[in-house]
């Protein structure tokens, strides 16, 4: 599948910005699911200071702003050719240990929420328990914007039965890492028919299970990833693959707008 990916992100202040530096992880890399044809990210009210790889293997760049910007503008696009792999991202990464997402994060700590889940689960291997983690989550979650932020744990969110991909996605990892099962946080974007024009972009979590590799999960949508999907980047929990994260000094208060279409070429083609 061949997808048309345009997503735009700016913030505005209410004065002038005195500084600010922002981390940027907008940018996909080919994988065994997927094949970036063409890409760019465009920078508007901010000034380019470095691009590097991170510790997870994420394209990263940073950019700073100084001086007299009420704006910034950020605009990433591009066409990304999509595969099927019935979920399986592939072998580990010979230079990132498994044991490194094992690690508990005050996002995904394993409390008596999660650890109460984790108890009930049932299938004769992890693979098994980990769909029925998904089935579990879609009878007894609502996918509710508004509802929690992004500080809001996975048993917090587990709780309050509500929340959004991000929430179902630290579920899930916290509930595999208290399972022994290595799990990361993936940032990207899904191709829904139905709706082009989308407010956010999507997360998932990704389980290792030998034999297999890195499998995702979708609990928010109950499916492992397939060709709807657009991987961007990975992490320990969402503050690792944040598609905008950083700090800022002076500007007053903000305000953030994000538009962003996934669209599938074929479909815009047939349809003009």
């Amino acid at each position: 599948m061949l997808l048309n990916i345009n997503h735009v992100t700016e913030y505005s202040y209410e004065t002038p910005v005195q500084f600010s530096l922002q981390r940027l992880r907008l940018t996909p890399v080919d994988s065994a699911g997927q094949t970036i044809r063409d890409w760019a990210v465009t920078i508007e009210g901010a000034k380019n200071e470095v691009a590097y790889t991170d510790q997870y293997e994420n394209h990263v760049r940073l950019v700073s702003v100084e001086g007299e910007h009420p704006s910034v503008r950020l605009i990433a696009s591009g066409t990304v050719e999509t595969r099927d792999t019935d979920g399986i991202f592939g072998p580990a990464s010979p230079d990132i240990p498994l044991w490194l997402f094992l690690r508990q994060t005050p996002l995904t700590t394993a409390d008596k929420p999660i650890e109460k889940l984790v108890e009930k689960l049932e299938g004769d291997s992890d693979l098994a328990k980990l769909h029925n983690l998904m089935e579990r989550l879609h009878k007894t979650m609502t996918f509710k914007p508004g509802t929690t932020s992004v500080a809001t744990t996975a048993g917090e969110a587990l709780e309050a039965k509500s929340g959004v991909c991000q929430d179902y996605a630290h579920i899930v990892i916290a509930s595999a890492r208290k399972m022994k099962v290595p799990a990361r946080y993936v940032s990207g974007y899904l191709y829904m028919p139905d709706l082009e024009n989308q407010t956010a972009s999507h997360a998932w979590a990704e389980c290792y299970l030998e034999g297999l590799g890195w499998v995702g999960f979708d609990a928010a949508n109950k499916v492992c990833p397939d060709e709807r999907y657009v991987r961007v980047a990975s992490g320990l929990d969402y503050r690792d693959a944040a598609p905008v994260s950083g700090m800022t000094i002076g500007g007053g208060r903000e305000s953030l707008a994000v538009k962003l279409s996934v669209a599938s070429q074929s479909q815009s083609q047939s349809q003009s």
